[in-house]
């Protein structure tokens, strides 16, 4: 790995490579950018980028973990409360609400990344596999705790319900950028619903 600056300066030089990276990527795609255009978007010269990373490959790797930082911090308030219906409905609405600023071309960032360098080699791999984990990892969390209460049936696999979940979520965001239509998340997610209604407890009559 490259040198991990310890001063004010160094942060923001490294974090404004960074940045000029993830852009060109999302706009460009990975394949298409070469550190030429990282260093011209970011106002450095080489020897600046191999001061912070020890080649494109790294660079790369470094923008995988960053986009999933970002990703995770936007949604992080809503996924402390997705221990309820609720708060998954509430979760839900602010993906779709997302994806329509967007106009539903964006799709999901991490996603993106991931059919672009999951099979580009191990680490790469790797850094998508503990990605998906972090962002799954709430809903296990708040879904299992629904079932502790009592709200989900005791025989439910929670955490085939949050792969379920996120396997509609991230299916809906890529039918919604290439539709160009937010419908299709909400739909996808409309399954998602469906399925964790069929695992609750039913009201006693």
């Amino acid at each position: 790995m490259g040198h991990t600056p310890t001063t004010t300066r160094g942060r923001a030089t490294r974090g404004r490579i960074l940045d000029a990276a993830a852009e060109l990527i999302q706009r460009h795609g990975v394949a298409a950018v070469t550190l030429d255009d990282v260093e011209r978007a970011a106002g450095v010269g080489r020897s600046q980028l191999y001061h912070y990373f020890d080649d494109r490959d790294d660079l790369v790797r470094s923008v995988v973990h960053a986009t999933v930082d970002t990703v995770l911090a936007a949604q992080e308030p809503l996924l402390l409360h997705v221990d309820t219906v609720t708060g998954i409905d509430h979760w839900f609405d602010a993906i779709v609400a997302n994806g329509t600023r967007q106009d539903a071309v964006g799709g999901c960032a991490i996603g993106s990344l991931a059919a672009q360098l999951g099979g580009r080699d191990d680490l790469a791999r790797q850094a998508f596999v503990d990605a998906f984990a972090r962002w799954e990892a709430p809903l296990i969390a708040g879904l299992r705790r629904m079932q502790e209460s009592g709200d989900l049936l005791p025989n439910v696999n929670v955490t085939e319900l949050a792969d379920l979940t996120m396997a509609a979520i991230q299916g809906g965001l890529l039918l919604a950028q290439v539709r160009r239509s937010p419908d299709q998340l909400r739909l996808a997610l409309r399954g998602a619903r469906a399925a964790l209604d069929d695992a609750l407890t039913p009201l006693p009559t």
